[in-house]
């Protein structure tokens, strides 16, 4: 039995009707939108809100709270994840979702739509092109970390305004100890498994890395 959109609910109890009517809507938009343009695979369409939402909340559970106007550059972001999860979750967070693939980043537009998010911002870019400076660079599994890094290096802004420094939140899985040595970068792993306790969760991790 897949997980329904109550698994959801069950981790973030603090949510208003309108979050989690959003939520709720993600399933239709999802279906609808992934039937016309593939962003997510036809087997794992069902297990979307534990696949892809709930897994990309895994950042919002790290990071707790986030200042207003934050302003966080999701690269790589397929069908809207973990941005559009993240955006429903931090309404006054600002959301730029970018893709190298422009179909996909009209799903992300539609289903922005669909659910009235007024905080995301979807481009046909490549994360190298951009200008802006932004908080946080979110991101799900798009390459090596060490690849990864000097797409962003440049990106971020100067002065810090949450909890925790600026920097990169990355979810991935697996043994990630050769990859953050190869990186050079000063990661902290935290495991997902530490949030959730589904089965699917515990090769998953969030890597943090202050900038």
């Amino acid at each position: 039995m897949n997980p329904t959109v109550d698994i959801i609910y069950s981790y973030f109890p603090k949510l208003t009707d309108i979050q989690k009517e959003q939520f709720a809507k993600l399933a239709d938009l999802y279906t609808f939108w992934n039937s016309q343009i593939n962003v997510i695979s036809r087997k794992d369409i069902d297990s979307l809100y534990l696949h892809h939402v709930l897994h990309s909340l895994g950042i919002a559970k790290f990071v707790q709270e986030l200042a207003p106007g934050t302003q966080i550059l999701d690269v790589g972001t397929g069908g809207g994840f973990p941005g559009i999860p993240m955006a429903i979750l931090f309404p006054e967070v600002k959301f730029h979702l970018v893709d190298s693939i422009g179909k996909k980043i009209k799903v992300v537009r539609e289903v922005a739509a669909g659910l009235g998010l007024k905080n995301v911002e979807a481009d046909h870019i490549r994360a190298e092109q951009l200008d802006d400076k932004y908080d946080f660079v979110i991101s799900r599994a798009v390459t090596r970390l060490g690849e990864f890094a000097p797409w962003i290096r440049n990106k971020f802004a100067k002065n810090d305004k949450n909890g925790i420094p600026n920097g990169i939140l990355y979810l991935k899985g697996g043994d990630l100890s050769e990859e953050i040595k190869e990186s050079k970068l000063k990661a902290e792993l935290h495991p997902l498994s530490g949030y959730f306790k589904e089965d699917f969760f515990e090769t998953k991790y969030l890597v943090y890395v202050p900038m």
